[in-house]
């Protein structure tokens, strides 16, 4: 499945868990152990006003943080539409990582933003149940990629997931996430 293809199913699902948020969730801890809620909404739409510049060719300006829960679905949808342009993908994109084929980056930003998808889905009690075919393709580019990147920041140790874990737990856990240990919010 390609990276526009993916990003596609991500829209959608990211933005209904980002709807459920309320005000008074926003500073929950996550599983991303780094961020709380509003410090997960912080580096996705910082990343996506970003990245949208990158596939644009532009340079970023300041990402509009005010209101993190109204300014996610915006900032989202302009890196939609900057992958989805034509020849985004052919560009190269500087990455945190360093400079990265667009392609390969799109893919990259699809496994961040389905992780970050679990990480606020769990911190705020929601259910989370990506397309099968969205994570397996995502896990298939974590599985070539992120060794490298394993520094506790973007990705920590692998973690060894339940025996029921779904699909999306499996990944999540592959990124080194591990369940809230709080029962009550």
């Amino acid at each position: 499945m390609d990276p526009v293809s993916q990003l596609a199913l991500l829209a959608p699902l990211l933005g209904g868990v980002v709807a459920n948020i309320t005000d008074d969730e926003l500073d929950r801890p996550t599983p991303c152990t780094e961020y709380t809620v509003r410090g997960v909404l912080e580096h996705m739409i910082g990343g996506a006003t970003a990245f949208a510049a990158a596939y644009r060719g532009e340079a970023a300006g300041e990402p509009e943080m005010g209101d993190v829960l109204a300014n996610f679905g915006p900032a989202l949808s302009s890196l939609g539409e900057a992958i989805g342009t034509p020849g985004a993908l052919d560009r190269t994109v500087a990455a945190p990582f360093g400079d990265v084929p667009g392609e390969a980056f799109a893919r990259y930003v699809v496994l961040d933003g389905l992780v970050h998808g679990w990480d606020l889905a769990t911190a705020t009690g929601q259910a989370y149940d990506p397309p099968d075919e969205l994570v397996a393709a995502a896990e298939d580019y974590a599985r070539e990629t992120i060794e490298p990147l394993r520094n506790g920041q973007a990705f920590g140790d692998e973690v060894a997931p339940a025996a029921d874990a779904s699909p999306i737990e499996r990944l999540a856990a592959y990124t080194g996430r591990r369940p809230l240990r709080t029962a009550t919010h």
